[in-house]
């Protein structure tokens, strides 16, 4: 098993690095409106190959982090920048925060599933193969994107939207929190009962049904599981309980470990983020030629 692999990476490293001799060259699109809900606009930015290419290329999601009540796209933008020069069109998108007790879950939820259906139905407008689209997301983010590989849309009620699907086909998953109900202070667990609307005692059933950790399913997306060992903000432990839950639904999941804090701010540990990112997103999305 652990030949095949290796030889998988290998081919995909390949795969990955024709690309790159190629395609070195990027354009970006800044602040496209995907959704205006109660006079709030949600905006994404693209980043293209360029020149672009004549084929439909899959497309990643990126999902930001900063604990569901702040930071913004901007923050996926070095990301961006990297897969699109390597072949991808990536999408960085904004969703509502959770800011004054407004906002609550799971609006942020239902804000990344209707950029991933406006990415597909704006597919031949940005050369988009819609079959093919993966989530990339680091932290809060990461459990976004988790849940955009294992949950079908929550929200159908624009009908401009209703024919497309707000499933990914590959999920890279980095310092996610993927259980609310463990592995949380005091702190932690009086912002989960304000962000999400109720307490655990009062309804269970909502803080699983916002812990990727309870939608484990045979029919989930691969996953890439990237956590740092001296991550103090969201414990290892959910990231290894996670990966072993997937692996033992037969989900194909890869576990990276890495030697680095909860935002990976050292070079190696950057570097190896996005090189296992783009392996696992060429083995599982592909490239057109």
């Amino acid at each position: 098993m652990n030949r095949v692999r290796s030889l998988l990476l290998l081919f995909a490293t390949i795969c990955v690095c024709s690309v790159q001799a190629q395609q070195t060259t990027f354009t970006v699109e800044e602040n496209i409106v995907y959704a205006s809900l109660n006079g709030v606009e949600l905006h994404l930015d693209i980043y293209q190959p360029s020149p672009r290419p004549t084929a439909a290329r899959p497309a990643v999601l990126l999902i930001h982090g900063g604990g569901w009540n702040s930071l913004d796209k901007s923050t996926m933008r070095g990301m961006g920048q990297f897969l699109a020069r390597s072949g991808f069109i990536a999408f960085a998108v904004d969703y509502r925060l959770f800011q004054n007790n407004q906002n609550l879950w799971p609006v942020q939820l239902d804000d990344v599933q209707r950029a991933a259906r406006w990415v597909r139905a704006n597919a031949v407008q940005y050369g988009v193969d819609p079959a093919h689209m993966g989530a990339f997301g680091h932290s809060a983010g990461a459990q976004l994107a988790s849940l955009l590989g294992m949950e079908d849309t929550r929200d159908n009620s624009d009908p401009s939207l209703a024919q497309y699907s707000s499933r990914v086909q590959a999920v890279v998953d980095v310092s996610g929190p993927t259980d609310f109900t463990a592995d949380h202070d005091a702190e932690g667990t009086a912002f989960l009962n304000k962000f999400l609307g109720a307490t655990y005692k009062n309804n269970p059933h909502l803080w699983q049904s916002a812990s990727p950790m309870f939608h484990v399913a045979k029919d989930n997306a691969p996953f890439l599981i990237v956590h740092g060992t001296k991550d103090e903000s969201v414990s290892m432990q959910q990231a290894q309980k996670f990966s072993d839950r997937l692996q033992s639904a037969g989900v194909p999941v890869s576990f990276v470990k890495v030697d680095d804090v909860h935002t990976f701010q050292t070079p190696e540990a950057r570097r190896r983020l996005a090189f296992e990112s783009l392996v696992f997103f060429t083995r599982y999305l592909g490239l057109a030629k």
